[in-house]
């Protein structure tokens, strides 16, 4: 369809650099000429950031790791149908920092959760919505923990060992081999403004593919 709006998400372990991709993916496509929302998850609506408040926060008593997952998906729920989902409808293209696929890599190879149960949540949460794109940031975990510290306190997820973060990017990369059409891994290792052209090269390429397709 000519006038379909995109969904992308983005994603990448500590210290990738998200927001600062972010803030220049949307830049990019304004300058395009194409409206991006930008959004986040756990969050994106009152209630949804009412939910990242609860998964966020460090606390003494044990989140089970179902209760995590249950919990992320309630969130991905209500920013789906009271956000994501309504702006696509009107034309507005949406990214989202983080998306379903952060479940399987943070819930499912970081904390051990099975896969195919996620698979059969996400499927029955989402009912088969995915973004079109995603662009995942790659860096090594000891480089992304080491600018990571560097930032405000950390919270829950930002507390965990490096063995966790090997198993998240693991995750990630796996996706990523699973469905390459849609997860694109950047390397995000590099200066800003290196990574930002690996970032363009991608976007130039979907929109090329976009206006081919019309």
């Amino acid at each position: 369809m000519k006038n379909k709006a995109l969904f992308i998400s983005l994603e990448g372990s500590e210290g990738a650099g998200k927001s600062t991709s972010l803030k220049f993916i949307k830049q990019w496509f304004e300058a395009k000429g194409i409206k991006l929302i930008a959004t986040r998850e756990p969050g994106g609506t009152p209630i949804a950031e009412e939910i990242r408040e609860l998964l966020l926060a460090n606390r003494e008593e044990k989140v089970a790791s179902d209760t995590e997952l249950l919990l992320m998906y309630a969130s991905r729920v209500q920013h789906c149908q009271q956000f994501i989902i309504p702006h696509l409808e009107k034309g507005d293209w949406v990214i989202s920092d983080r998306f379903n696929d952060a479940s399987f890599a943070y819930q499912g190879y970081g904390r051990g959760l099975d896969i195919h149960r996620i698979t059969e949540l996400d499927h029955w949460c989402l009912q088969g919505f995915k973004p079109d794109l995603t662009l995942f940031l790659d860096i090594s975990v000891e480089l992304g923990l080491k600018r990571a510290s560097e930032r405000s306190t950390p919270d829950r997820f930002e507390v965990e060992d490096i063995k966790f973060f090997n198993a998240v990017r693991r995750g990630y990369l796996k996706r990523a081999e699973q469905h390459p059409e849609r997860l694109k891994v950047i390397d995000a290792s590099g200066t800003i403004g290196e990574v930002q052209s690996r970032i363009t090269a991608v976007l130039e390429t979907v929109l090329e593919n976009k206006s081919n397709a019309n």
